[in-house]
């Protein structure tokens, strides 16, 4: 998602200069033409590039310069800040229905990811919220929809309320009388949609608003159809007064002109956004995180979520523990492996580095396919083996490569790649000892241990 704008922008700032302290006109008019051109080109629309260029210069032009800030810093935080503005300043969350039951009606275009968002939204309530979410099949027209509603929900272990036949307000105001019965506080309206919008489809959603008077109205819009999804955001806007929208496969869109324009067009917050097909693929909207990433900046906050989330501390701080005291083992590679896998895509977590860092690494280089790799080998080896690297020899390393299904190559290279870490693991530990001494060290690692299982990890000195 925005690449195409992101590497525009990233040559841009390093060319401004100013004089006499301060940002000159002809300077900031050069660089918002860039921006406006490269808003463009990411499916911006006109309207909204020409409105946010225009804060931009105002902003901009005379300000006075900071010491130790150069003009494109100075430019760069003004445009942080408009985009995160145009895209709506604060995150923001759902808005739970005091009476105790929040329900939450879904409607989009067929083919924008409706049905599957319902079942995101459910599972991402009850890990998030603890919440006790039901799922209402009410598109009554596709019978597919209400299969795939049954199979996802039984997936994630959510009821699904479905009914044969009937009118869909009905069926919602009836899903939502039950949900109270069996002790459910959030309910989620899987509505009908149609390859356009059309009256009937619109006559029928203002319907079920009527009947089921739901307490948060979300239009699920598809990110790749680019100013399309802003028009129908509008379109529903205006007919149904949404309380936000959900953009799906951002995964899949590089230009992502539509996530800046919606807010602008319409007035509604992007709420939520998919940025993958399995079932727990969607995030909070965030746009200062999304500003910061638009500009090279990352989004480190986001990945720090996602490790405390994900990475299993005790398990981290044991192989912490034995990698700097008792020594670092296959046992402790195949850990941190697992530990970095579930942490998603290589490639997604690099983009979420700033931008020098993510060049540095060389996304192109990056091979999920690899790790998977070097997990089947380390599974393929023993205990003892794991324990005992230096006794793998010829005949062990072709029986590893067998039953990994990898070559000998891949084994020789794994075992090749883990002597490096473990030597330069050494390295340092001696390095620390020559500074401070053994008696020292043991103070230090004593001391070391007993921060860790306070569940800190401290800093060594010298590093």
């Amino acid at each position: 998602m925005f690449e195409s704008l992101t590497q525009r922008l990233s040559g841009l700032f390093s060319r401004l200069t100013g004089g006499a302290g301060r940002l000159t006109e002809d300077s900031v008019k050069e660089a918002v033409r860039e921006v406006k051109r490269a808003l463009l080109e990411a499916d911006v629309s006109l309207e909204v590039a020409r409105a946010f260029t225009d804060a931009v210069k105002e902003r901009a032009i005379g300000r006075e310069g900071l010491e130790g800030v150069t003009h494109a810093q100075q430019f760069v935080k003004i445009v942080h800040d408009e985009l995160k503005g145009l895209m709506g300043g604060e995150t923001k969350g759902i808005e739970f229905d005091p009476s105790g039951t929040t329900v939450i009606m879904m409607v989009g275009l067929q083919g924008s990811g409706k049905t599957t968002t319902c079942g995101k939204l459910a599972l991402w309530l009850r890990r998030k919220h603890k919440k006790n979410p039901m799922l209402v099949a009410a598109d009554v027209q596709r019978p597919a929809a209400i299969e795939q509603l049954k199979v996802l929900g039984k997936s994630i272990d959510v009821p699904v309320h479905f009914e044969k036949g009937g009118r869909p307000p009905a069926i919602c105001a009836r899903a939502v009388e039950q949900a109270r019965k069996q002790g459910c506080d959030t309910v989620i309206l899987d509505t009908a949609g149609r390859l356009h919008i059309d009256e009937p489809l619109m006559e029928e959603l203002a319907a079920v608003k009527r009947e089921a008077k739901p307490s948060l109205t979300y239009l699920v819009a598809d990110a790749m159809t680019g100013q399309d999804a802003v028009k129908s955001s509008a379109a529903f806007h205006e007919r149904l007064t949404l309380s936000g929208v959900v953009l799906t496969k951002l995964d899949g869109d590089a230009r992502g002109g539509a996530a800046l324009s919606i807010r602008h067009v319409t007035g509604c917050p992007v709420v939520f956004v998919g940025v993958g097909e399995k079932l727990d693929a969607i995030d909070l909207f965030h746009p200062e995180r999304m500003a910061g990433r638009i500009l090279g900046m990352g989004d480190i906050v986001s990945l720090v979520e996602d490790a405390q989330e994900k990475i299993d501390k005790q398990e981290a701080q044991r192989v912490a523990e034995r990698m700097f005291v008792k020594g670092f083992n296959l046992d402790d590679m195949l850990s941190q492996l697992e530990q970095v896998q579930r942490m998603g895509s290589l490639k997604d977590l690099v983009k979420k580095l700033p931008g020098q860092l993510a060049d540095a690494l060389g996304e192109e280089e990056l091979d999920d396919k690899a790790l998977a790799r070097q997990k089947a080998i380390l599974q393929s080896m023993t205990p003892f083996e794991r324990l005992n690297p230096e006794e793998i020899h010829a005949q062990r390393r072709q029986r590893i490569a067998r039953g990994s299904g990898t070559s000998l190559n891949d084994v020789n290279e794994l075992l090749k790649s883990f002597k490096l870490m473990r030597k330069q693991m050494k390295e340092l530990k001696g390095t620390l000892m020559g500074r401070m001494g053994a008696r020292q060290m043991e103070k230090r690692k004593e001391k070391i241990l007993k921060e860790m299982k306070k569940g800190r990890i401290p800093g060594l000195p010298g590093m």
